[in-house]
């Protein structure tokens, strides 16, 4: 009799973990994420990645083929308790207060499966809206040291400890239900020259009528958006600038877009082309969204996507023979952090080598560190050169705010 009651209870205790699972939409979960933001912009996902590292949050961006949007998230685990917990916190102890869990596995993933859960129900959550509108939960910045630790002797760091200057946070229309007074509709058709292939971007709204034009907002495109005037002229620019190809500045008046020769009128939406044209011989650019851990030659998870779309570009041109630049912030001497024998351009692990060395040296690092990642994924070396600059050709004076701006890579074609 005890038997058959241990077995009774036994089955019953299996249906209601089953029951309970089923309700929060799995039976079988190895990978949750605790997320904090969801947006259709890439350059929106990126710039609220950085906000959330400087409160102190591990923040890293990921595809949700699923949805089709960028999630933010600063936690993946494989036990999913430990991350509703988690998410539980963020919502009462931070200004985070919509944190989810995705359970299943965030990538480009054509077989993608997973939910999103509400931390406090367990229920699942059934629409989840990009956020490019509003990121206002990631304005409160702190100054604490953001990188890693290695556990060795104390070295001097190379590199000052400074805020990242950020762009404010800007506003994307994503339907016409939610159309202000006085807003049109656009569509921003982003192709290249050769096939007129549509191409990922975005497309930034200056406003014009400032002294020094400044960018009022960050659209996606090849999707109807809507957007409010910004000022009373209606003079504003479209700026297309997508990593490898020419910038596009397109200058036209807000109130009167059909004033301008190239742009089309189709019904209610205003049609603005961007025909794409690849770098040529002789160019650079600066690859704006790809950072590096302080005082380290590798690569922190939220650049995958701009040195991938390097990649491409090297594959689709087999002819493009290309420099990489690397430059700091000063000259001063310092620890130098380098990848170890694990190989991860993207995460400081526990293998990494530090040493000693100049700023040249670091940003050496950091051509470096780009390079091989193109060689990993196939690009013959001899298509690849490296040059280290150090400080040596700043941007903006050391102590400047902006200052942060000098520690980039350029790309410079050198054969196309």
């Amino acid at each position: 009799m005890k038997s058959k009651l241990s077995l009774l209870l036994f089955f019953a205790t299996t249906l209601f973990t089953l029951k309970v699972s089923a309700i929060n939409g799995q039976l079988d979960e190895k990978n949750s994420y605790v997320v904090i933001g969801a947006f259709s912009s890439p350059k929106n996902a990126i710039e609220f990645t950085e906000k959330a590292k400087m409160n102190n949050l591990a923040a890293q961006f990921s595809m949700n083929p699923l949805r089709n949007l960028f999630y933010v998230f600063v936690l993946h685990t494989g036990d999913r308790k430990v991350a509703i917990e988690e998410a539980k916190r963020l919502r009462n102890g931070s200004a985070y207060s919509d944190t989810w869990v995705f359970t299943g596995l965030l990538g480009e993933n054509e077989t993608a499966k997973g939910n999103d859960l509400n931390p406090i129900t367990g229920e699942k959550i059934i629409k989840i809206e990009a956020q490019d509108k509003d990121q206002s939960a990631a304005l409160h910045v702190s100054t604490s040291n953001l990188t890693p630790s290695i556990t060795e002797a104390p070295v001097k760091s190379l590199e000052e400890e400074k805020v990242v200057q950020i762009e404010d946070p800007v506003t994307k229309a994503t339907s016409i239900e939610e159309a202000e007074p006085g807003s049109k509709r656009f569509l921003f058709k982003i192709f290249t020259n050769i096939g007129a292939v549509e191409t990922q971007g975005d497309v930034d709204i200056m406003d014009l009528d400032k002294t020094k034009p400044r960018k009022m907002a960050s659209y996606r495109g090849n999707e109807p958006v809507n957007i409010k005037p910004i000022n009373k002229s209606g003079n504003v620019a479209f700026v297309c600038e997508v990593f490898g190809y020419h910038k596009i500045t397109t200058p036209i008046n807000f109130n009167e877009p059909q004033a301008t020769e190239w742009i089309k009128i189709d019904g209610d939406k205003t049609i603005v082309p961007f025909e794409l044209v690849r770098l040529k011989k002789g160019d650079y650019a600066v690859m704006y969204n790809v950072y590096f851990y302080k005082d380290a030659g590798i690569m922190r998870p939220e650049s995958k996507f701009e040195v991938n779309s390097l990649l491409d570009m090297m594959k689709e041109n087999p002819k493009y023979r290309i420099r990489i630049h690397g430059h700091t912030n000063g000259n001063s001497h310092g620890k130098v952090i380098s990848m170890g024998e694990s190989k991860n351009f993207f995460a400081i692990t526990t293998d990494v080598k530090q040493g000693f060395g100049s700023a040249k040296k670091l940003s050496e690092e950091r051509a470096k560190v780009i390079q091989g990642y193109l060689i990993k994924e196939g690009i013959d070396p001899a298509r690849l050169e490296i040059k280290a600059w150090g400080g040596n050709r700043p941007i903006y004076e050391k102590d400047h705010t902006l200052a942060q701006s000098n520690v980039r890579v350029e790309i410079e074609i050198l054969e196309d």
